[in-house]
């Protein structure tokens, strides 16, 4: 197993889509947790800087890399079929459950990383415009330490679960498309019309487990709407775990086990 989910690491570290998703990511997160700290303490936008209220918002702003992780993860596994790889890999591994194990694993890894910069880049940003306007950093260490932990393993199940989307729905476009249009639109209709279901939206979840604040990582109608209590850090990353785990066995049981076109 360790040596499928090297290869599957290998393939994800050797093409050119995985540095553009991270790259976006990480342009995306820079860009708009700049707008927010340089709107902070203006109107009803955010906080002050130099209140935690305020830096704990810019800090926990790395969501893209959170979305892109899921992104990467549905390329990952759906890549296989658009570019005709898929054969070839299950010549090499006839056991395609080990092969979606592997990828999953892979993806999480990738995640990871992906949650992982999209923390450095927002933490960047908001102690850069801290030590710009001379403030005094109000978030302690373990706090910044619980914020680093919750977007590196909110990226890795969100990177697991865009590779058993992938797995379930085979066609990259489609996989790509969902997870933009769900987390997006999806969740913010819903979250923006029953504020009590937002906790247990996939990307909401995610994003609470990274420190956001309920709602406030939402686009449109949600976008920091009051209502509804997120869950603690153990059960949102097992409503994640859940939710990768149950599309991966549906997808072993459906679509991993079809012949190849």
């Amino acid at each position: 197993m360790t040596r499928l989910i090297r290869i599957e690491l290998l393939k994800l570290t050797t093409v050119r889509l995985s540095y553009w998703l991270l790259a976006t990511a990480a342009l995306l997160t820079a860009f708009f947790c700049t707008l927010e700290a340089a709107r902070s303490g203006v109107g009803k936008s955010v906080a002050p800087l130099s209140t935690y209220s305020g830096l704990s918002t810019i800090v926990t702003g790395g969501v893209w890399g959170l979305l892109f992780a899921a992104v990467l993860g549905a390329t990952a596994s759906s890549g296989e079929f658009r570019h005709q790889t898929a054969t070839l890999t299950y010549l090499a591994t006839p056991d395609r459950n080990r092969v979606l194990i592997a990828k999953a694993a892979a993806g999480a890894l990738a995640g990871a990383v992906f949650g992982l910069v999209g923390y450095f880049v927002a933490t960047a940003v908001g102690l850069g415009f801290v030590a710009a306007h001379g403030y005094h950093v109000s978030i302690g260490a373990v706090t910044f330490a619980r914020f680093g932990a919750g977007h590196i393993v909110a990226g890795a199940l969100l990177g697991a679960v865009g590779v058993a989307l992938g797995s379930l729905i085979r066609s990259q476009l489609a996989a790509v498309i969902g997870i933009l249009v769900w987390a997006i639109a999806g969740e913010s209709l819903i979250g923006g019309l029953f504020t009590s279901a937002r906790p247990y939206l996939p990307y909401t979840d995610a994003t609470t487990l990274a420190g956001t604040v309920l709602g406030y990582a939402g686009f449109g109608p949600s976008h920091n709407v009051s209502g509804g209590v997120p869950l603690p850090f153990a059960g949102a990353a097992l409503l994640l775990a859940g939710l990768a785990a149950v599309l991966a066995v549906v997808a072993a049981r459906t679509t991993v086990r079809r012949d190849i076109a």
